[in-house]
């Protein structure tokens, strides 16, 4: 249609074109990564830039020289990194970023050697389980046997007339008779027989008594039996089924048996 009065005018309106937008966008999102690249750059400019002077004394700081700082770096680096070499942390410091954690010293653990105790030759020649002819007296060693007297009443929870007898004797297995009265009355060796004292001490074979006449006798267990006596029980230890040193015997099963020889 022609409007009156005038010349025809023709108008022409295009629509908005989908591959213009995406042109638009992807210009748009290529500046906005320009500039955040540009900013990348700035940023680590502004925060790892050297202090000048003046900065320096208003902060305190005094800034190290070259060669020392880069000489702090690499000793901070080798201790946070204790299994590279210095080749390998080069090559990853260029590739890529390390994560640095707090390297902590593991201790060597030293092995504890066991203390070797003495020989029997040492101890022979340092003479420690030697008595002196002076101290070879009776009355001298009678506070041990109360003392052991009462030793064996709390191990026994007491000695009544009604305790088992089997009960006082398994006691007495795996107690220690240091201080007790102990007689040999039955022995292979008649000299033995009959000799009566305080048991001063006692090893794997022999037992060391003390008698009356002050004179230290030195039994061995083997073919001898012997008797303990305290408040009216009697006891009776066969020497070759004991030769055990008493640390050794606390820790022992003993088995009943019927019959026992010399």
């Amino acid at each position: 249609m022609r409007p009156r009065g005038g010349r025809a005018s023709v108008t022409s309106r295009t629509a908005p074109s989908p591959i213009s937008d995406l042109r638009e966008s992807a210009t748009a999102a290529a500046s906005a990564s320009s500039e955040r690249a540009g900013s990348g750059p700035r940023m680590k400019s502004v925060i790892y830039h050297a202090l000048s002077q003046k900065e320096a004394k208003d902060s305190d700081v005094q800034p190290p020289g070259a060669q020392r700082a880069e000489a702090f770096v690499r000793a901070f680096l080798k201790r946070s990194t204790p299994g590279m070499s210095p080749q390998a942390r080069e090559d990853q410091l260029q590739r890529k970023a390390v994560v640095l954690e707090y390297f902590t010293r593991h201790k060597r653990k030293e092995k504890k050697k066991k203390a070797k105790g003495l020989s029997a030759r040492q101890r022979r020649e340092l003479r420690l389980f030697y008595i002196k002819p002076e101290q070879q007296r009776y009355s001298l060693f009678l506070p041990l046997h109360e003392l052991w007297k009462q030793y064996i009443r709390d191990l026994c929870n007491g000695l009544k007339p009604d305790t088992q007898p089997q009960m006082i004797q398994a006691k007495l297995l795996k107690a220690d008779l240091h201080g007790a009265i102990i007689s040999v009355t039955k022995s292979k060796c008649p000299s033995y027989v009959g000799i009566t004292g305080i048991l001063l001490q006692e090893t794997k074979h022999v037992f060391k008594i003390i008698t009356k006449e002050d004179c230290l006798k030195v039994i061995p267990k083997l073919n001898c039996v012997f008797t303990v006596e305290i408040d009216g029980f009697i006891s009776y230890i066969y020497g070759s089924k004991f030769q055990l040193r008493s640390s050794e015997r606390s820790a022992k099963k003993f088995k009943a048996k019927g019959t026992i020889d010399l």
